[in-house]
């Protein structure tokens, strides 16, 4: 008898698994549909076009991966029959409207999408009896922020200063208002957890107002790039981690264990640092040509100051952690970038991805 590796994704458990992401066109979906049609399984995706140009959904042609549907999670409709068509036995739940500082701009957009889109999705599957398992994705950012120097544990208050920040910890309540609600009758919302995932980098992040995306149009520009906040610090961790977490938890969820609850998915404490320091790392990695530099007093909307996850919980309880230390993620981050940069065809990007996860799976936790 095999004995699985204990926190470590396992492909042959999502092979001919049927399986529907939402927000499959942004980043982090992108990767987590690439991971899952590489491990076999059929990928459904529920999600708005591509919101960047270019965006990393078209630069490795994954439409032609996975089985892609347009639609808005604000229509309860469009995401009913989404469901129904895919018939999924796991859901993960990405969609999302994912900025801080585009919240400000549209608070109504943003708590339309990321609270009632949530609460649409969520009921969608509660009536679907196919769904063993819904993973839900968060942020590290839905707690209520007081700057503590320690991390912050699941059971701790949620809150949110910025609509962001506010609809997610919103998500949370209604994630959990689901679960206590129809877990008794339904097996989707018996198997539901929320997953809360720190500052992510990687390949193929083409966001607005992100660090990483910013910093490569400017390197690839030839300037420096303008930092406001240089002393913020932020749980940086490359994105295969966090999905490596989300795939472990949907495994727990599928096997019934006890695991329907919150969890914390983020980097080791070192690995905790300031933008400036970071970007000395991007800059080194980069090479000749990568500058940054401070643009003076930040007049922008707030913005958190100091964030940091516990995952003393997932460590234990899943027996998942991080594989890889912030050095190896700038240098995987930079390595996805230069093949774009040297105009990789879109299978030679994929394969980039998929070489990395591959690497991360295989290194030392």
């Amino acid at each position: 008898m095999t004995t699985e590796p204990v926190g470590q994704v396992v492909p042959a458990r999502w092979r001919a698994r049927r399986v529907l992401v939402t927000g499959h066109t942004g980043f982090k979906g992108a990767w987590l549909g690439t991971w899952l049609a590489a491990m076999g399984a059929e990928v459904h995706g529920l999600s708005l076009a591509p919101m960047t140009t270019p965006s990393l959904f078209d630069l490795i042609a994954l439409a032609t991966q996975v089985r892609h549907t347009v639609g808005d999670i604000r229509d309860a409709a469009v995401v009913r029959d989404a469901v129904r068509t895919a018939a999924p036995d796991v859901v993960f739940h990405l969609a999302a409207q994912p900025l801080v500082r585009a919240s400000y701009r549209d608070p109504l957009e943003t708590f339309d999408t990321n609270v009632r889109g949530t609460a649409h999705v969520l009921d969608a599957c509660r009536h679907a009896p196919g769904v063993a398992a819904v993973v839900c994705i968060t942020t590290d950012k839905c707690y209520e922020n007081r700057e503590w120097s320690w991390g912050y544990r699941e059971d701790d208050p949620l809150g949110g200063h910025d609509p962001y920040s506010a609809s997610k910890a919103a998500a949370e309540v209604v994630a959990a208002s689901y679960r206590r609600s129809f877990g008794p009758e339904s097996m989707a919302m018996a198997h539901l957890a929320t997953a809360r995932a720190g500052n992510v980098i990687g390949g193929g992040d083409w966001s607005e107002d992100r660090l990483v995306p910013d910093a490569v149009r400017a390197f690839a520009a030839g300037r420096a790039l303008d930092v406001r906040r240089p002393h913020a610090t932020r749980p940086w961790q490359h994105v295969i981690a966090p999905l490596s977490g989300y795939l472990v938890l949907a495994q727990a969820l599928l096997e019934g264990r006890p695991v329907a609850e919150a969890w914390n998915f983020g980097p080791r404490d070192e690995d905790v640092v300031p933008v400036g320091a970071f970007l000395d790392r991007l800059v080194a990695a980069w090479g000749p040509g990568a500058a940054w530099q401070v643009t003076g007093a930040d007049q922008g909307p707030h913005e958190a100051g100091l964030l940091k996850l516990d995952t003393s919980k997932a460590r234990h309880a899943l027996g998942w952690q991080p594989r890889w230390d912030l050095d190896t993620a700038v240098v995987q981050t930079v390595a996805w970038y230069r093949a774009w940069q040297d105009g990789a065809t879109a299978d030679r990007l994929r394969q980039v991805m998929l070489d990395q996860i591959g690497a991360y799976v295989r290194a030392d936790a």
